[in-house]
């Protein structure tokens, strides 16, 4: 009988957790945060636990499950991308792990859970000069959004949603905005796979080679 070895800790969501062994078909999501949460969670990169970054501003309530897709990092070749597809030059990567929406008609409330997400598209965010790409996926085997193949397939008022929480949610009411944030391009599943296979380039030329 073969025992199985099991590791007597928890791994670090965004280092010791793969991308997904079918990535960039199908990625292990880290979710953050739901759109119960009426405060912005992220990840402490030195400890992998959870912390509160500030609360939700006023009505700004992301409308999907939120997270990153672990061993990705955005910087040198994500960067490139986005200077391929948008014609700007002296763009860098915002130095975090991939961000990533999963659309579901579940109601899921907690956050600190990894699900399995099909990307579908993306948004191609420019935030002060930095790439901080968005890819939009959909949760694996939900009943309803499974027929969504790339975002083409989803309405247009989801994707105004959407688009509208990443360009406002930073934002006070009356109060310039310190750096310029824009979506500069919004793109399908092709391309979403693009983004993700040069994320895990950049993972892997800046902490798998240390």
């Amino acid at each position: 009988m073969t025992t199985k070895q099991y590791k007597p800790y928890l791994s670090h969501p965004w280092h010791g957790i793969p991308t997904g062994t079918d990535a960039p078909d199908v990625v292990n999501a880290f979710i953050e945060m739901t759109p119960a949460d009426g405060v912005k969670y992220e990840i402490d990169k030195d400890s992998g636990f959870l912390k509160v970054d500030r609360p939700q501003k006023f009505s700004n309530i992301v409308p999907a499950l939120y997270g990153f897709v672990p061993q990705t990092y955005c910087a040198e070749n994500v960067a490139h991308i986005c200077e391929k597809h948008t014609g700007r030059k002296g763009i860098r990567g915002d130095g975090d792990p991939l961000d990533i929406c999963v659309l579901t008609e579940r109601n899921i409330v907690q956050g600190y859970i990894l699900v399995p997400a099909i990307p579908i598209g993306g948004f191609r965010m420019i935030d002060g000069g930095e790439a901080d790409d968005k890819i939009i996926a959909i949760l694996k085997g939900d009943e309803v959004y499974q027929e969504w193949k790339t975002l083409e397939d989803c309405p247009d008022s989801l994707i105004n949603r959407l688009k509208h929480y990443f360009l406002t949610y930073k934002q006070m009411p009356g109060e310039v905005p310190q750096k310029t944030t824009e979506i500069a391009e919004i793109y399908g599943k092709e391309e979403a796979f693009e983004v993700i296979r040069n994320s895990q380039k950049d993972y892997a030329q800046h902490y798998q080679q240390q």
